[in-house]
Order: C-alpha cells, then structure tokens, then sequence
C-alpha cells in the first residue's frame, strides 16, 4: 500500500460532468461568435476586393494599362542602329526591363501586356478603292506589335511575315487587319494599301489575313482600340455638317518595324503593362497607388529611362480609378463598420453575461472554497482551465468554420477575431468570479435593485464614459454640420480628420456613436430603474389582489446587477433601428432616383412623336393602371433666345394624378387646364386652331421649375417649339421636380392648347403594377424606347462593394438582434430555478395556474418594457443625433450622378417599433410558457429542486 495515491476525481472532469448543459452552451455561443466574428473581416475583405477588380475591369484596358512609350531612335544616329532599336530582340530585352521596376503590389498580367512599334500620325493613303464618306481619303496607322499570332484567329488569309532582313527602305510588307476594320474599310485578303514614304516610294502594305481577336476587351487589343477596330472621325470645326474620314490600323509582324522608318508617320516604341486583377486586393491600395505613382513619375520611371531610353515616359488612369474607388469604399465602410461594432458589443456583452450568470450560480461554493483556504489565484486558475477546455476546442471550431464558409480574404484578421472572443470567454468567469470574491465572505448582504447604491468608483466610470460618449456625437455632429453635405457616407468625408473629444478618427465616431448612445441609454435607465419601484411599493401593497404587489415586490428584490441584460439589449435594439433606418433610407433614395428618372412605373419614350394606337395597346396590356400621354419638345426655346428648356405639353387631369401618385410635384389639374376667351378660342392658339405666333391670345398656364420661374416670372412670354410653332405661356405652378423631364429646368403646359403637329404624344409615362418589359419592347417596336423603373433602379447596385456591404450590414444587424434574444434568454434563464420553486411554494398556499402565469409575466414585463421603450427612444435619438453626419448617397446611389447630400439618414418608423415589440413579446411569451411547463410538473419536485438550489 506504500506509495499509493488517494484516489481523486480531477477538478476539471468533476466540473464538466457536474453541469454539462451548461458546457455545451458554452461551447456552442462560443463556437458561434468565433464563426461570425471570423467570418466578418473576410467578408469585408471579398466584397471590397471584388469591388476594386469590377472597378479596374469596369475601367477599360486603355484607363487600366500603364504605358510606357519612347519616341523612334535620333536622326542622328546611323540608320541601322535606328532600325536595329525597332527589332523585336531588342524590344522585348527592354519590356523584361520594364517590367524589372515594377513594385508590388502591382502585378502584371504577362498574358495581356504587349510591346512594339506604331505610327503616331495617322498618314493618308490615295487608294480609291477606301471608302471616302465626305471625300476625304482614308488614313492608316501602322502597328507591329508581338503575339499577334497568340491573341487572334484567322478568319481568313493567313498571318503576315517578312521576307528577308527588312530595313526603312523595304518597298513592301506583309499585314493583317481585324475583321471589324476590314468589313469597315471593305479590305480583302490580297488587297495593297500604299503608305506615302519620305524620300522614297510609298509603301505597299499587302494584307494577307483578316483576324478575329480571341479577347477583344483584353488589354492586348482594347488599350489601343483603334488595332481591334477602325474609327470613323470628324474634322474639328465642321459646323452642323462635320467631315469625316476613316482611320484604321494595319497589324505588321515584329520583324516589319524598321519599314515604318522611311513613312512619315513619326513611329514610337512602346511597352504596355496590364494589370493582373484577378490578383488585386482592396488592402493593398496605398502600396499600389504608390508603386502606379512610381512608374508615372517616381523611381520606377527614372530606373526604366536608364534601363531603356533616356526619352521614355509613362502614362495610365489606373491612380484615378483608385482614387475613384477609395472614395466609394470610404463611404461605405463607416457605415458597415456601424453594424460591426453594434453586433461586437452585444456579442462580447452576452459573453460576459455568460460569465456571470455562472459565477452567480456557483457563488455559494467559490465562496465555501475562499473561505476553506483556497487562494484568489488558485481558484481564478481553475476556472481560466475549466472554461478553457471548453471554450478553446469551440472557438477552433467555429474558426475553422467561418474559413470554409468564406474562403477569400484574409486569414490574419479572421484568427485574431475568433482568438479574442474565445479569450474574453475563457476570462469573463474566472474575472468575475475574482471580483466578487476577492475578500472571504461566507454571507453578502442583499443587493436589491430597488435599494442598492451604486459604488463610488462605479460613478465615477459612468462619468467618464458618459463624457467620452457625448464628447464622440457632438464632435460628429459638428463634423457633419460643418461639411455642409459632405458628411460620412458621402465621398467628402474620407479625409476627415478626428476628434479631440473622443480621441478617435472621424470613421470610428460614427461606427461608435450609435453603440456609445446606447451605453448612455443603458447607463441612465439603470439609474432611474429603481426609482419608479421605490414609489410603486407602497401604492401595491393597498391592492387587494395578491399577484400584482407580489410581482412588484420580486422586481424589486431582484439582484441589482442588472446592467449588462439592459446594455445588451438596448445596444441591440440602437443598432438594429439605426441599421433599419440606413437600409430603408438606401433603398428609398434608390427608388427615389429611378421614379426621377423614369417618372413613372415605365416610361415609353422615342424621338418623334409615336405611331397612333400605341397608347392604346400598352394600356391593354396586364399591370397597365394608367397612361400619361406627354409630347416633349427638348429643344424648346423661351423668349427666342438661344437658351433651351424642355417643354412637356401633357393632359392635366392623368399628369396630376401621375405626380400626385408618384409624389413628383403634385398639382391641382384645374390651374394647369388652358383656358377660353371670349369667342371660344382656345388659350394659346389663333383663331384656327394653329400655334399662335404673338401674344395676341390669352397664353397657356404653364408649371415651371423654380430656376424657370426665376427668370421669366409671371409674365406671359413666347415658348418656340422643336416644330418652328410658337406658344404663348404664363407661369402659374413652381415645382421642384415633376414627371415628364428630368432636371432642374422644365416647362409643362396643357396639350390641348398645342397644334395638332405639337400635341402629338412622344412619350407614354405608364403607371401599374409587373408591368411586361418584354411585351413593352415588342409593343413599342424598334425606334422607340422603354424604361422601366426597376431596371433604371437596378442600375444604381453597379458595383460589388455596395451589395456586398448591404448584406454584411444586413446579417451584422439580424446577427446583433440574435444576441440580444440570447442575452434575454440567459437573463430569464438565471431566475427560471427560483421562480419555479416560487411558485411551487405558492401553489400549496392556494395560488392557482392563471395568477402563477400573471405572476411571472408581470415580474418580466418591467424589464422588458424598460428595454423596449429605452431602445425605442435610444434608437429614435441616435438617427436624429448622427443623420447630420451620416450621408448615405454614396452607399445608394453610386453609379448614379446625384450629389451629396440626396440620400440623408431619416428614421424608419418600423426599425423603431418591430425590435422593441419583439422584446417585449419574447419576454412575456418566455414568462407565460415557463409558467405552464411549471404547472405541468409536480410541486415536490420544484421544491426539492428549490431546497437542493
């Protein structure tokens, strides 16, 4: 028996098999918020790289390309060593020099990027057989540029090659066109193009092939257009009646440079770098701006003109597409980050209260161990290990889940997300649980909410961080006052700069406001709390039922700690109102802008007036409610001057039900119906029923924009139509917008009192409900066109960052919402043992079933309402206090041209209401179902449960 040790069940494996439910609680919160909080930076990483690499591609080769490019050899060097710099050895010997001083992150895209030889002035070729559209002969460039065999396909003919050594004073070369430029400049297989020469016998090009590129929109054919196809260009100064003439591009092989030598066309050597966007990062912009400006005019430029030619220069868009691209990502992250940082709070407040509601579970045996001897450290250990073996495997777990669920973006940031939550749940227990004991102490004294008293250094922290808080959303709000329209959300505020008072950059005050409104909230209402129940106590006791002051009674008995289940929800409900507000007003500012420029549900619109019994035909098809006929004349112009402003004659009665219907400057029809004169003539128009010429007649009410209105008052004035008639109108209604014409600048009188060639319906603004875009088309024929209101809407979605960020916010929002359900459920979870053997006791006393249900629902109500209320309020007063910083024009209307300022942060009444009556639901249906699962079970059972607890 020497030796021998005791046997002992480890501390650990005692622990877990003790209360396994609430391991694997634990295991799974823990496991979930390590997946969430993982999965959001590489979320954000993969719509905003797929973001840039739409931008880049969206740009075009010919903006996205760096170009470096050199002027042909001196003249004053021999002639063989010019040619010898044309050649394709030494062409490519200095496009893998090129290349060589290209700085990461930048990566080129060696499939796309070419180099070569072409001819900078266009040279005119006296062939006949070119087409001559004003007489004016064509013009042809000359471009050797390498793998032209590798990007293209022969639709005919064969490639084109040398023969021989050629030199400047070669007679003929062999060349390829694409088949666009050939069916443009009706060239064949065979057909000879002579290249006037200096000091020599023009050229004779001979083409031998006709090509298909294989990626016409690829950097090798697009960043120089005019190779894939001819352009057909007007002489600068042609009046009303331009000239124009043909300029297309013959495709030499390398070796055929040095001819272009002996041509006027004063060739240029050139190397073309195209970016590599399948490997473009949105993190790694500043280092890309910075290698792009390098190459421009920076160190990389200098090391290419040493490496290659003393005269070489480099120009591209790309830096502007950045730049581009930056102010939208800068618009859209605070907002993201807002949702972010609500959802981040609640979750780490849940965590926390995960923590506590088990420190407060197990109070009576820490205590028995402190008082037994155990040490503070020793204790705190135990605990850190056995949440640790829980809480490690699960955040490894969702870790790993969140990697396969998002396999893009960075890998760095999503570790450190799930580290920290798996961190502050293995630290909140054994923190709390060191807090609360940190002196030995068998028995505490109660902590009733109604009667506790805060600590001073509690007071003191609420303070502080009250000041912090009104510190950040005055900085914010005089940030965005000051911007006038250029506040967050809008490209004007990227480059903010931060605040004195909260000691944060301007994007961290507006992802922190609306968080930092609800700590204020939360803080406040836990303050007042206790005092409505103070004055309650007393009025209760008076009451002759029993339920109403005992409910009252165990809300006030109930454990003070009540602040982290309040900021939890109240953080909850602030977010979800204010991310409800920024969904709604994104997608009523995108609604808006399509209804402006549609004005209607469809708009069916042509150049000339439409054929008869159109309208007839789209008002039979299904959905169609109702047809505004208008007759538009663009080019109308007021008082004959040469200023223009579009004119609408439209039929009042349906145009005041279409603006009053779409909200687009509503009207009474009465003030814009044209009136009579005495012998019955209509206002406008002489005696036959033409377009009046002078003033002579009574003129036509007009609708004017204020612009309009400003200018020529409310004197009558004559209007000439696109026609060459003239009508006499009276501005008599300023709107700001109205249906028929978009912009600032629009005139709309009645129909009735245009000539018949004047009244004539151009456009067909149609109003319904799934309307048939296809039946539409085919209605309207070929001539004229269609828009629906929600393509045009569709339209404003053009980039991968705004839809990307939209569902971001939109699950960090649901995901905040989940959390605060959680923190509820854990609150009540933690009494659920107490009152069950609450109403056990009172059972064998006489209380029956219904009052136990009214008991319960009436304890939790209290609470429940404060956090509804409170979120309500919380929620209504951070939209109103941050909508002046908050501009969501960028995240809405990113492809549209509105300007700042035309998407402003408004409350959404049902981002308000829902959560908060979600709340209180919950908590009641929670209390009314524990009340009848109580019922269900016997009496001595609950007791002994209650006694053992």
């Amino acid at each position: 028996m020497a030796g021998r040790v005791p046997a002992v069940a480890p501390w650990l494996r005692t622990r877990l098999r003790t209360a396994p439910g609430a391991a694997c609680t634990l295991a799974l919160l823990v496991a979930l918020t390590a997946c969430l909080a993982a999965a959001f930076p590489r979320a954000v990483d993969r719509y905003e790289d797929a973001g840039l690499r739409q931008a880049v591609d969206d740009a075009g080769a010919r903006r996205s390309t760096v170009q470096f490019y050199a002027p042909q050899p001196s003249v004053e060097l021999p002639q063989a060593e010019r040619e010898e710099a044309l050649r394709p050895a030494a062409l490519d010997r200095q496009y893998a020099q090129v290349r060589s001083v290209v700085e990461r992150p930048f990566t080129v895209d060696a499939d796309e990027s070419s180099y070569g030889v072409r001819t900078s002035e266009p040279q005119e070729v006296p062939d006949p057989w070119l087409p001559r559209p004003s007489g004016l002969p064509a013009r042809i460039v000359l471009a050797a540029q390498n793998g032209l065999a590798d990007h293209a396909d022969l639709a005919s003919g064969r490639f084109p090659r040398t023969h021989g050594t050629v030199t400047a004073a070669t007679g003929e070369v062999e060349a390829a066109v694409t088949a666009e430029t050939a069916r443009s400049l009706r060239i064949e297989v065979g057909s000879v193009i002579h290249v006037p020469g200096v000091e020599r016998a023009p050229l004779a090009v001979r083409v031998t092939g006709i090509l298909t590129p294989r990626r016409p929109g690829g950097a090798y054919w697009a960043a120089q257009d005019l190779l894939r196809e001819a352009a057909l260009v007007r002489v600068p100064g042609g009046g009303s009646d331009p000239a124009t003439y043909w300029l297309g591009a013959l495709l030499l092989p390398p070796d055929a440079a040095p001819a272009v030598l002996g041509t006027a066309g004063n060739p240029w050597r050139y190397w073309q770098l195209a970016p590599d966007t399948s490997r473009l990062t949105a993190h790694t912009l500043p280092g890309l701006k910075s290698a792009i400006a390098s190459l421009e005019s920076g160190p990389g430029l200098r090391e290419a003109r040493r490496l290659t030619d003393p005269e070489v220069d480099a120009s591209t868009d790309l830096d502007d597409v950045l730049t581009a691209y930056t102010r939208l990502r800068d618009g859209v992250g605070p907002l993201v980050a807002v949702a972010a940082f609500g959802t981040g709070t609640v979750a780490a407040v849940v965590l926390l209260m995960a923590g506590g509601l088990a420190a407060d579970r197990r109070r009576a045996e820490l205590a028995l161990l402190r008082a037994r001897g155990g040490s503070l450290p020793g204790v705190a250990g135990r605990l850190l290990a056995e949440t640790a073996v829980v809480a490690v495997p699960a955040g490894a777990l969702g870790l790993c889940c969140a990697l396969l669920a998002v396999p893009d973006g960075r890998r760095s940031y999503a570790v450190a997300a799930a580290a920290a939550v798996t961190l502050l749940a293995c630290a909140a227990l054994p923190l709390r649980a060191a807090l609360r004991h940190r002196t030995v102490q068998v028995h505490s004294g109660r902590e009733d909410v109604a009667t506790a008293r805060p600590s001073r250094r509690r007071t003191v922290a609420e303070l502080t961080l009250l000041v912090l808080a009104v510190g950040a959303v005055t900085a914010l709000r005089r940030r965005g006052t000051s911007g006038g329209s250029g506040g967050v959300g809008s490209s004007a505020s990227s480059g903010a700069g931060g605040s004195a008072a909260s000691g944060f950059s301007g994007d961290e005050l507006v992802s922190l406001a609306p968080v930092l409104i609800g700590v204020i909230a939360a803080l406040v209402l836990v303050r007042l709390y206790p005092l409505p129940l103070r004055r309650l106590a007393r009025p209760a006791g008076r009451l002759r039922g029993a339920v109403g002051h005992l409910s009252l009674a165990r809300v006030g008995r109930a454990s003070a700690s009540t602040v982290l289940p309040l900021l939890a929800l109240l953080t909850a409900l602030t977010t979800a109102a204010f991310g409800g507000s920024v969904l709604a007003g994104v997608e009523s500012a995108r609604d808006r802008a399509a209804l402006l420029a549609t004005g209607a549900d469809a708009r069916v619109e042509g150049s000339v007036p439409l054929t008869d019994g159109l309208a007839d035909k789209v008002r039979a098809m299904p959905g169609v409610r109702e047809i505004a006929r208008t007759s538009i004349s663009y080019q109308a112009k007021p008082d004959g001057g040469p200023e223009t402003v579009p004119t609408a004659g439209v039929d009042p009665e349906s145009y005041a039900r279409l603006a009053r219907r779409t909200g687009l400057g509503a009207f009474p029809a009465g003030e814009l119906r044209a009136g009579t004169d005495g012998s019955g003539q209509r206002a406008g128009t002489d005696g036959g029923g033409q377009r009046a010429s002078g003033g002579g007649s009574s003129p036509l009410p007009a609708l004017a924009s204020a612009s309009v209105a400003e200018r020529h008052g409310t004197r009558p004035f004559p209007v000439r139509l696109e026609d060459g008639t003239t009508v006499t109108v009276r501005i008599a209604l300023v709107r700001d917008v109205t249906p028929a014409v978009t912009g600032t600048e629009f005139l709309i009188v009645d129909r009735a009192g245009l000539g018949t060639e004047a009244a004539r319906p151009t456009a067909l603004l149609v109003t319904g409900d799934h309307l048939d875009r296809a039946a539409l088309r085919k209605a309207a024929g070929a001539t004229v066109g269609v828009r629906l209101r929600t393509d045009e809407r569709a339209q404003y979605v053009d980039s991968p960052l705004q839809s990307g960020a939209e569902r971001v916010y939109t699950t960090a929002v649901a995901a905040g919402a989940g959390y605060a359900v959680i923190a509820l459920l854990l609150a009540l979870v933690r009494a659920a043992p107490e009152q069950a053997a609450l109403l056990a006791r009172l059972r064998t006393m006489g209380l029956t079933r219904g009052q136990g249900r009214r008991l319960l629902v009436l304890e939790a109500l209290p609470q429940a309402l404060l956090a509804a209320v409170g979120g309500v309020l919380t929620g209504w007063a951070a939209v109103r206090l941050l909508s002046s910083g908050i501009d969501l024009t960028v995240i809405a209307l990113a492809s549209g041209d509105s300007p700042p300022g035309s998407a402003p942060l408004q409350t959404d009444v049902s981002s308000l209401l829902l959560p908060a009556a979600a709340v209180l639901a919950l908590a009641t249906g929670i209390a009314a179902v524990q009340a009848w699962w109580t019922g269900r079970r016997g009496s001595i059972t609950e007791l002994r449960a209650g006694d053992a607890r």
